[in-house]
């Protein structure tokens, strides 16, 4: 025989459920525009009928519900989501960091403008045509002075912009690896937590959401895996379990070897440092912990970390790569090309003063550092040091512009002018002038620079749209929120009238049985 009591019991628990499920929508409604926060939803389940199955004779045919009560408590989220959406913010990090770099060269570079390095070169060019024409014009030799400075002075600012953008993104670098380590203690120190509660059997979403979003922000830095390590035994079903969190390359596989940054089972995290090698603006490996470091190319994980090493430079094989270093490198090439054959062409040629017995050598036009640096040897940094030699800055009559000692000569200006599109096998290629080897610089980085945006919209609209589908799922809605507190402040309400109900009969039993007749 069921308890008299028993359908109190059964209101209660519908309205104890019901409440719990209340509390939830609040909650959800409290936290609609926190970042990172996933909806909640109670999971109603029936509790056990009466009579229980086991016992043989059930005093009424059939069972008598005993009511509800909450099962649990669970986040609404799809990992295979996370997983996408961390995958496209790597792939966007790396991207926009890339083009952000090569946006910075491109105006750096100014090409095509009246300011930049090829129409300073043209401005070069068109005095010494001027000059051959009137080769003994004081003013003509002062513009052509004036305008090689200008070429030097040009290279000399681009070299230093471009090495003083490299300390930036080193410096940058820096910054992105200290939140790379920040984020992956605060990721160890939320395992520690939740390590703590779930063997009571409670499952801390709140903690969950942390997390999740701790390691949404470290895959922009690096592309990641995520592994949960096993819940106690004592542990809820729904409980994920401390994370695991290991560095892995662009197809999502693991670096060799193994580069874990958070260990869950064991508690630690790996910090990651970036070595520098020789004056310190290139970079030379990664290393996690106390393991030996990964080469940059090795160190295969797109993100923001990888787009900055490799748009500042880095050393591979003894050998300097990287965007910004290469730009450095061909200027260094380009000036030394550049300088050593308009040098040998202007030694050839006669200036004023030797032509007038008043000096029997012709100078060097440009000072590139070195007595007579061999054919195809490229004098380094020698963008940023190119200067007109002391002579030629002194007295412009040193100027070779004819090409014999004979007045009115301006034969070898001509020559000069032509320096431009000579082809010059032992810096720019058995057929390729210094103009074609510039605009080659100046193509290639412009076709780099549109790839990389090309790539930032193409992974930003991916991410974009795995993150709403994420949002479709994982996200509050006000509007459903609002539905669901009305549907269960209905079911609070009808639990409380069964309570009123239950009380009436017991009331009925109590106080009025037994008095017939009187």
């Amino acid at each position: 025989m069921g308890s008299t009591f028993h359908g109190l019991e059964v209101a209660k628990r519908g309205l104890f459920t019901q409440q719990s499920a209340l509390y939830t929508t609040g909650h959800n409604i409290a936290n609609a525009n926190t970042e990172g926060y996933t909806r909640q939803r109670v999971n109603f389940e029936q509790t056990g009928p009466y009579p229980p199955a086991s016992r043989n004779r059930p005093e009424i045919p059939g069972q008598v519900g005993s009511g509800v009560q909450a099962s649990s408590i669970e986040r609404v989220r799809v990992e295979y989501l996370d997983y996408q959406y961390r995958g496209e913010s790597s792939k966007s990090g790396y991207y926009d960091t890339r083009s952000a770099a090569l946006g910075r060269l491109e105006a750096v570079m100014n090409e095509p403008s009246d300011d930049g390095l090829a129409r300073t070169m043209d401005r070069f060019w068109e005095s010494l045509q001027d000059l051959s024409v009137n080769p003994e014009d004081s003013g003509a030799r002062s513009v052509v002075r004036q305008r090689g400075e200008a070429v030097a002075e040009t290279f000399n600012y681009l070299s230093n912009t471009l090495q003083a953008q490299q300390k930036d993104i080193k410096r940058e670098t820096g910054v992105t690896v200290k939140e790379i380590n920040s984020l992956a203690n605060q990721v160890n120190r939320i395992n520690q937590q939740i390590a703590e509660v779930e063997p009571h059997g409670m499952v801390p979403n709140d903690l969950y959401d942390e997390r999740d979003r701790l390691l949404d922000q470290l895959s922009q830095h690096v592309n990641i895996d995520v592994k949960y390590e096993d819940a106690p035994s004592s542990a809820d079903p729904l409980a994920m379990g401390k994370a695991s969190v290991s560095i892995v390359d662009a197809d999502g596989k693991p670096l060799v070897p193994e580069a874990i940054l958070v260990d869950g089972a064991a508690n630690t995290v790996n910090e990651m440092s970036v070595q520098y090698q020789g004056d310190g603006s290139l970079a030379s490996g990664i290393q996690l912990g106390d393991a030996d470091p990964y080469s940059v190319e090795d160190f295969s994980s797109q993100g923001k970390l990888k787009g900055l090493i490799e748009s500042g430079g880095y050393v591979q094989d003894g050998e300097a790569k990287g965007t910004y270093q290469q730009m450095l490198s061909d200027l260094d090439l380009m000036a030394t090309g550049f300088a050593r054959s308009f040098n040998e062409v202007h030694k050839q040629g006669e200036s004023l003063n030797t032509i007038s017995g008043d000096s029997t050598e012709v100078p060097n036009f440009f000072d590139i550092g070195v007595a007579n640096p061999a054919a195809g040897e490229v004098v380094e940094g020698l963008a940023g040091t190119l200067k007109i030699s002391d002579e030629i800055r002194a007295d412009g009559d040193n100027i070779a512009a004819a090409s014999l000692k004979q007045a009115g000569n301006g034969e070898n200006a001509l020559a000069l002018s032509e320096v431009q599109n000579n082809a010059n096998g032992d810096y720019f290629g058995e057929e390729t002038s210094m103009n074609s080897f510039y605009e080659s610089m100046i193509g290639t980085m412009a076709v780099e620079t549109q790839e990389a945006e090309r790539m930032s919209r193409n992974a930003g609209t991916l991410k974009a749209s795995v993150n709403e589908q994420r949002q479709s799922v994982s996200s509050v809605s006000l509007d459903e929120e609002m539905s669901n507190m009305i549907k269960f402040q209905h079911a609070y309400n009808a639990a409380a009238r069964n309570i009123t109900v239950v009380d009436e009969m017991l009331d009925k039993i109590i106080n009025q049985m037994g008095r017939v007749g009187r």
